[in-house]
Formats: C-alpha cells, structure tokens, sequence
C-alpha cells in the first residue's frame, strides 16, 4: 500500500494530502489548475521536497532519491531523445532487449522501433514516452495529462494501451486527467483536489442505475465493447450501440454512471 501524508506550499496555496492507494489501483486525479496534482506527482516521484511522510509497500520514501524509486513517469511533453532511435530511446532507460520488444510490440509500435522521434506521429511519440517509463519495471507508474494534446481517435487507443499495460506489468497508476470519459474507461477510483486539499475521494461505479423520465440531447463520445458512452448535460451514460457513432447527438430516456 502506498501511505501519503504530506505537505507544502505551492505560493497560493498549501497543498496538504493525507492519502492510502491500494495496489494494483487505477486513480485518477483530477482537480483545477494550481490545485497541486502535478506537484503531488513530482513529491511522489522524488522530484520535488515534502513535509511529512511517505510510505511504499512498506517502504519510507521520504529521503530515498528519485532514481532508487520503482516509478515510471510520463507527461504530456514526449521528451524523448531526437537523435536515438525508438529502440535507442528504451534502451538507454535499460539494456534489457527482451524487455524493450515484449513492450514494442505490446504497444504495437515493433516496426518502427528504428525509426527517430522526427518521424513519428504524436500518438506514437507517446507510446514511446510510455514503454520508455515501463524499461525500470517500475512497480508505480505516473501519468501528468500524457494524452491531453492529442485527437479523441488518438486519445481512445492509447487509453485502451494505457489499461493494457497496467493490467499486464500490474501497476499502481495515478493518472492526472480531466477527461470523463477517460476517468470512466481507466480508473477504479477517482481523487479531486481543490485548493491543495483532497475535496472528493470516491470508487468510480461501473454500474448503471435507471433516472426516471429522463430525456436529454448527448453526444456520443465513444463506443465500447458494442456499448456507445454518451455525454448528457455533464454526465457519462451507457446504452446500447444501435449503430451509433461518434459524435453523433442523440436524444434518449438515459440511465446515468454513479460516481458517489
């Protein structure tokens, strides 16, 4: 389990935390701007001081240097090598070959592995970022908004590779996003700060409770195991597909996703 209970001031604020993460859990944190999400992230990871304590599996993190901790981090920035090729860019983290193909090929990126940044399109940029942060085998992985710049076509297959690789390296990963629909698809729990202060702390629902008379214009924003999940006045329904596609704006009696 990881035991959080820390402290320090952001300038405006001060960013105050008292968290426990089981393992194997997806969090999704999310929260406005300057809330302390990303701060949080660099305390964990070692990038950033602290008041107070951390605990890992046991572990006490507080004054362990980033290098010796078992995480993979990755941002919205690529920050890959320009002059190392895709294959390069891995092996630098770690000269385990094995591993490096067993990630390539899971994130379906093995015919390219020696192809250069320059070459490569955004969403495969990304996926790079992400093996690369899986070469530690780290036993946590951070996400700081790794898929905010992309399109929503883009966005959808690298979640679904982000739920792949944490299923199969079994991960601990926290997730800052903003996205509902992400938070639905990936997270088992979702974590909102406000002000530096965790303000909501609730297991994500998959199941679906009936709203009576309820019919309202939504957008269908994304299909999912033959099921289309639908954007309706701010909240995340699930019917069936019914030929439905993307983008598509429906009107429907919903059943809304219970996030309390």
């Amino acid at each position: 389990m990881i035991k959080l209970d820390i402290s320090k001031n952001l300038g405006t604020v001060e960013l105050n935390v008292k968290l426990g993460i089981e393992q194997g859990e997806f969090i999704a944190l999310s929260g406005a701007s300057g809330s302390g999400k990303t701060t949080l992230l660099r305390v964990l990871a070692g990038l950033e001081e602290a008041k107070g304590t951390i605990e890992v599996y046991g572990k006490n993190w507080q004054n362990l240097p980033p290098q010796k901790r078992e995480i993979g981090m990755v941002f919205q920035d690529y920050a890959l090598f320009s002059n190392m090729s895709v294959e390069q860019n891995l092996l630098f983290v770690n000269r385990d070959t094995e591993l490096a193909n067993r990630l390539l090929e899971l994130t379906e990126l093995i015919n390219i592995k020696k192809q250069y940044p320059s070459q490569l399109s955004g969403g495969q940029k990304q996926r790079v970022a992400l093996c690369r942060a899986l070469m530690k085998r780290p036993k946590i992985l951070l996400l700081d908004e790794p898929l905010s710049a992309l399109d929503w076509k883009m966005r959808n297959t690298l979640q679904a590779e982000i739920a792949k690789v944490h299923k199969e390296f079994n991960l601990t990963t926290i997730m800052v996003t903003h996205d509902r629909a992400e938070i639905f698809k990936l997270a088992n729990r979702v974590v909102e700060l406000n002000a530096g202060k965790i303000v909501k702390d609730v297991p994500i629902s998959k199941e679906l409770k009936p709203q009576e008379n309820l019919k309202l214009l939504g957008e269908v924003i994304e299909i999912v195991n033959n099921k289309a999940i639908v954007l309706i006045n701010g909240q995340l329904i699930k019917i069936e597909n019914n030929n439905l596609s993307v983008g598509e704006l429906i009107e429907l009696k919903a059943t809304k996703i219970n996030l309390s």
